[in-house]
């Protein structure tokens, strides 16, 4: 974290009056001691969501293509939460497509 940031962090925390000073020495310490690394934590049980652009190139295909499969419910088209036009297809599902497509390939 830069120093500003401390700063108006720290300046933040003094004007408010709801605060002692142990509750601020607290804030300021814990802030101060994250790690550099946790920009954005990913829990790898999370399921990943792949846009479409993504999942052609990993299948080597079309967008034409990827749009045919999510017509067909071969590649279920997953929506986010609260959004209307993201849209994107669970990475378990695109493994799921490839390891399917790979095995045919193979007999």
């Amino acid at each position: 974290m830069l120093a500003t940031t401390t700063q108006i962090i720290r300046s933040a925390l003094q004007a408010d009056p709801s605060l002692n000073p142990r509750d601020r020495a607290l804030v300021l310490a814990s802030l101060r001691d994250k790690p550099k690394n946790s920009k954005a934590e990913v829990n790898a049980d999370s399921p990943r969501l792949i846009r479409r652009t993504e999942a052609a190139r990993r299948l080597g295909c079309s967008l034409r293509m990827i749009d045919r499969l999510a017509q067909e419910g071969v590649l279920p088209k997953r929506k986010l939460p609260n959004r209307k036009r993201a849209s994107g297809f669970l990475e378990a599902d695109l493994n799921a497509l490839l390891t399917t497509t790979e095995k045919e390939a193979v007999a």
